[in-house]
């Protein structure tokens, strides 16, 4: 058994990292959580530390959430990412610790739709290449290899919330849309999807890639897959730098097969701000380099701030985890006068009877009991109708197949 069961009641404590938006704060500490704020991504050795008697953590991309920094926080409920991107947990272990990890799949969409139709435009238009110039004190005015928009085709690699998105903005301004998703998704507007993905980089203009970082994506554009594009198109990567083989790209460039690139996600990205940035990109013609900045705006930030902790206190204060990324989903409303028990335990034969045995000798009701489970673990939520939910949370924790039990009083 990893936690008790009757933990003296105390305000929860939460940790949040990376400069996360104070909307957080105010959102957490509405539900009367202590919420401490960092601006940076502490170094492996100081977050154990600070993580020791915390409920909650709160983390964007660089912090690195391992076995070892989870069990170093005994009393962790749940964690949330403050993105997109959950690669930067150790997602499994966090599932058998029983702590559910939530994310913001929607907040920074649009902010990161609207930086590829911008890119867009400015790799059409060779304006970085421009606007370098002229502030180096060149006046190079030229139309050569430069291009409306309207008419062209862009391809979306990844039909998820961003990409779906993008194909309307991008249809809104007169492109012609075609997308690829593994997973068969329901096209917007008069977006087409194709076939394969070798279909789309051989028919788009500019090709876009909005996808997860797993082990299927990584190194999903290559050698193969850029000479596979049409001379003279362009590359747009706002996923993750683990997608496209940045050689590769670099070498395409070079040749002049791809007229430009617009790169925002790297394989390897700096810890912090400063003059440490290196890449085979750097210098090349018509290659728009930006530092992650996808979704970072201040639209995005609050709205993804409010987001993740709204999540976070859905979970702290009904047990909630319908949005969360690695545990069984289940949202049950919470009635007043019951007493909610919360229960992860190992998915293995019988746990539900020995659950409903103590319940059975505590002479208790059930109100409603909704059982889900993953390969790995099982996640039950219980109201009993009646006040023992103190003597059956206790019982419960007790079982040697129970990971993690609270009770949660309804107001």
């Amino acid at each position: 058994m990893l936690d008790s069961t009757n933990r003296p009641r105390r305000s929860l404590k939460a940790l949040l990292v990376e400069g996360i938006h104070p909307g957080a704060r105010e959102a957490l500490a509405a539900e009367g959580i202590l919420v401490s704020m960092i601006a940076g991504s502490p170094p492996p050795d100081e977050l154990k530390k600070l993580v020791a008697d915390v409920d909650i953590i709160g983390l964007r991309s660089k912090t690195q959430l391992t076995k070892d920094i989870i069990d170093a926080a005994p009393n962790l409920l749940t964690i949330g990412c403050f993105c997109i991107g959950t690669n930067q947990v150790d997602l499994a272990h966090a599932n058998t610790r029983g702590v559910p990890v939530f994310n913001a799949p929607f907040s920074n969409t649009r902010s990161v739709a609207e930086l590829i139709i911008a890119e867009v435009v400015m790799l059409a238009r060779q304006l970085g290449d421009r606007s370098r110039e002229v502030h180096d004190g060149t006046w190079q005015k030229k139309a050569t290899r430069c291009h409306e928009i309207r008419g062209k085709t862009l391809g979306i690699v990844g039909y998820g919330h961003i990409g779906s998105q993008l194909g309307v903005l991008a249809e809104s301004m007169g492109m012609r849309v075609v997308f690829h998703d593994v997973i068969k998704k329901l096209p917007m507007g008069n977006n087409r999807p194709a076939a394969t993905l070798g279909e789309l980089l051989r028919e788009a203009d500019f090709v876009s890639l909005h996808v997860p970082a797993t082990p299927q994506t990584k190194n999903l554009i290559g050698y193969d897959e850029l000479a596979a594009m049409k001379d003279g198109s362009y590359l747009l990567n706002a996923s993750r730098g683990s997608v496209v083989v940045i050689p590769a790209l670099a070498d395409v460039i070079r040749s002049g097969h791809l007229a430009g690139a617009a790169i925002d996600v790297y394989p390897e990205e700096p810890e912090a701000n400063g003059r440490n940035f290196e890449s085979e990109l750097r210098g090349l013609p018509n290659v728009i380099l930006t530092p992650h900045i996808g979704g970072s705006t201040e639209e995005a930030q609050e709205s993804i701030g409010r987001e993740v902790s709204e999540s976070l206190a859905r979970f702290v204060a009904r047990g909630a985890t319908a949005r969360s990324v690695n545990f069984p989903h289940v949202e049950v409303p919470l009635d007043e006068g019951t007493h909610r028990i919360l229960n992860v335990h190992r998915n293995v034969p019988g746990v539900l009877r020995d659950i409903n045995a103590i319940v059975t000798a505590a002479n208790a009701n059930i109100h409603t009991q909704v059982l889900s489970t993953d390969p790995t673990i099982g996640y039950l939520v219980m109201d009993l109708d009646q006040d023992v939910s103190a003597e059956v949370c206790a019982g419960v924790g007790a079982l040697e197949t129970s990971i993690r039990t609270r009770r949660i009083v309804g107001r």
